[in-house]
């Protein structure tokens, strides 16, 4: 498995707004994609920061749907809300515990 990690800053009275829209269209969009796996949006309300993983069965799906412009269309999406550029990472997955495996 791989994760793609973007941190983001948005607007902190934006946070809310952002939330909705990443559920209402990223989602889905992502939904969409070959190897999509799931997606954790994490945020801190107060300043704004947040990052978003997003969990694909490999790397090479991850990188594909950047060369499709899914990834990039997402992004263009909350231009209003950034209060800076996003960044993002790859990492392979080393170690996944779920609920059931406890």
């Amino acid at each position: 498995m791989y994760a793609r990690v973007t941190c983001i800053h948005v607007k902190p009275e934006k946070v809310k707004e952002a939330i909705k829209l990443y559920e209402a269209s990223v989602v889905p969009a992502a939904e969409a994609q070959k190897g999509f796996q799931g997606a954790l949006l994490l945020t801190d309300a107060s300043s704004g920061h947040g990052m978003t993983i997003t969990f694909w069965d490999n790397e090479r799906h991850a990188l594909e749907n950047e060369r499709n412009l899914y990834y990039q269309n997402q992004l263009v999406k909350f231009m209003p809300y950034f209060s800076a550029p996003p960044t993002r990472e790859g990492f392979e997955v080393s170690l996944r515990v779920d609920p059931s495996d406890v």
